[in-house]
């Protein structure tokens, strides 16, 4: 098991090294790096990024590819997004919880919630929301609220199996996620075969796009951020490395619910920091929300002044959508599968609040400051029409956008290496040994990513991230009949009384007492 890893570690090491020796004359380590994934594998990218034209402008069918599945499990789980949300909040609020019972699991629904969520909140909410009104205008920000909403559907098929088919271990521990309902679950509707196939492939993606978007990335515009709102010159990008290592290793040493307690306190103060900084902004320019609403809608349905007009806005709207909250991918149904529950479907309901408060309330609100500021005349694009945009209310905002950016940054580093993690264990075996090897491997990478300048790995690691969608919805449409039948069960459940709401029985209990 050892030898394995090691093999496998080496491999992943040498595509980060051999390209130095390859290079005709001595270039700096990041710009070998790029060059030999430019040379050998910007194929990879581009295929996974394939776009074809359409009124102007380019439309990445990867991006098609997550928009159907969301639109067809929402007409097929008959709009449980809408219909449930209520009920989803009850969950979360442990209303469905009985205190005196012990299920099997690591975490609470909350912190699932927001282990998943600070995954998928993150640096997309400030600069790719910047990115796209940037090309798409404002009526890029109803499509996005629009995919937002039927990307709900996509996180409850995934994280509903992420809980019925997951591993528990004999110590208590739970691996979970597509690895596991893709080769179980298509093995017992007689697809073993395909099952793993598509369980190696999201694996190997989950690993790579771990190292690169969920980590280096992460690392990188976190120094950039800091280096921007302090001014300090460039050259010390190791020393962010070494602090956000120390930082995330700190952390995920201590497995899952080391991980799920922090993110149950760090994501809800780093959303209230964020959404109260734009809630001050839109305060401050109250009597400009009625016109800003007025520049979305119209600009959503004529696309006026935007390249590919109509078109050009919808487009942007997907692309931020599918990229921000992930649904689809299946990235959130490793940590969703850690949860305390014996019953699936209360986890795939808790999952759909994450699209919801990623993109239709953080990133409207990022849309909203933008729009409103003015600032978005095609001078600047992402982060730095963000920054711009908060800046031009007060000046202090973008020191606390920094600290923001950071928040957002080691959040989804530490989610991130938990779903590389598993995907490390899925291939190469539970164990200590091996888990140590994965964790110094992502700390290293941590290191790397904020120290050097990274192109084309980025654009390697993003593909990775869209690819595991791939593999994943494949394997949703397969399996969506078990999630209808475990819902219909459930909902059935609840309402004859069989599953308690522990909320109500508090009330009567209180009732009784006072009388």
């Amino acid at each position: 098991m050892i030898s394995k890893v090691s093999c496998y570690f080496a491999v992943i090491l040498s595509m980060f090294t051999s390209s130095a020796f390859a290079a005709s004359e001595p270039v700096g380590f990041d710009k070998a790096v790029d060059q030999f994934f430019n040379e050998n594998l910007s194929w990879f990218a581009n295929t996974i990024f394939t776009s074809v034209p359409v009124n102007g402008t380019n439309f990445p069918i990867i991006v098609g590819w997550l928009f159907i599945a969301a639109i067809i499990f929402t007409f097929y789980f008959g709009f449980v997004q809408f219909k449930r949300f209520g009920l989803a909040v009850k969950i979360v609020k442990g209303d469905f919880t009985d205190p005196n019972k012990n299920e099997p699991g690591q975490v609470s629904h909350f912190q699932a919630l927001t282990t998943a969520l600070s995954g998928t909140v993150g640096l997309g909410n400030i600069a790719g929301v910047g990115a796209a009104l940037a090309i798409g205008g404002p009526g890029a920000t109803f499509w996005m609220i629009l995919c937002g909403l039927l990307g709900m559907a996509s996180k409850f098929c995934e994280c509903t199996l992420g809980v019925k088919y997951r591993n528990e271990l004999p110590n208590g521990e739970v691996s979970g996620g597509p690895m596991y309902y893709l080769s179980r679950g298509l093995k017992e509707r007689g697809f073993a075969g395909l099952g793993k196939f598509l369980a190696v492939g999201f694996a190997i993606m989950t690993i790579l796009g771990a190292l690169g978007g969920g980590n280096m990335f992460q690392g990188n515009q976190a120094n950039a951020m800091i280096v921007q709102a302090l001014g300090i010159p460039d050259g010390y990008g190791w020393v962010t490395g070494v602090i956000l290592a120390m930082m995330v290793g700190s952390v995920i040493i201590g497995g899952m619910p080391s991980i799920a307690k922090v993110t149950s306190k760090l994501v809800p103060a780093m959303a209230l920091l964020y959404i109260g900084m734009s809630v001050i902004v839109l305060v401050s320019n109250a009597s400009m929300i009625g016109d800003a609403f007025a520049q979305i809608i119209e600009g959503a349905f004529t696309g006026a002044g935007v390249a590919g007009g109509f078109v050009g806005a919808l487009i942007q709207g997907m692309k931020r959508a599918t990229f921000s909250n992930e649904a689809g991918v299946g990235s959130a149904a490793i940590a969703h599968a850690a949860v305390k529950t014996k019953e699936p479907v209360t986890e795939g309901l808790v999952s759909v609040l994450e699209p919801f408060i990623d993109t239709v309330i953080i990133c409207t609100m990022t849309a909203l400051v933008i729009t409103i500021s003015g600032m978005n005349n095609g001078e600047l694009s992402g982060v730095t029409l963000t920054a711009a945009a908060f800046t031009e209310t007060a000046d202090i905002f973008q020191y606390i956008l920094a600290v923001a950016v950071v928040m957002f940054a080691f959040s989804t580093m530490i989610s991130w290496s938990y779903y590389g993690l598993k995907a490390w264990t899925y291939l190469f075996g539970e164990g200590k040994t091996t888990e140590l090897v994965y964790k110094i491997m992502f700390c290293g990478f941590v290191v790397i990513g904020a120290s050097v300048s990274f192109g084309a790995v980025i654009d390697f690691s993003d593909a990775a991230i869209f690819a595991m969608s791939i593999f994943n919805i494949i394997g949703l449409y397969f399996l969506m009949p078990v999630v209808k039948k475990e819902l219909h069960s459930f909902i059935a459940r609840v309402k004859s009384g069989e599953i308690k709401d522990y909320s109500k029985e508090g009330v009567l209990v209180s009732k009784e007492i006072n009388n």
